[in-house]
């Protein structure tokens, strides 16, 4: 599966992205690299809980 995912320069540094096909999912890192991992780990978690609650 393919998604598009904006990432942004915080303003108090370090970097935040979202996944704007999943409504609320977002996460945040102090480096490029850790905030990688995190996105897959953000996703993931949208998804479980969009299949729960009837979204996925």
């Amino acid at each position: 599966m393919k998604l598009k995912v904006i990432v942004h320069e915080a303003e108090e540094g370090g970097y935040w992205a979202e996944v704007p096909s999943i409504p609320g999912c977002a996460t945040q890192a102090d480096t490029f690299d850790e905030l990688l991992g995190n996105i897959y780990e953000a996703v993931e978690g949208c998804l479980s809980v969009g299949g729960q609650s009837g979204f996925a």
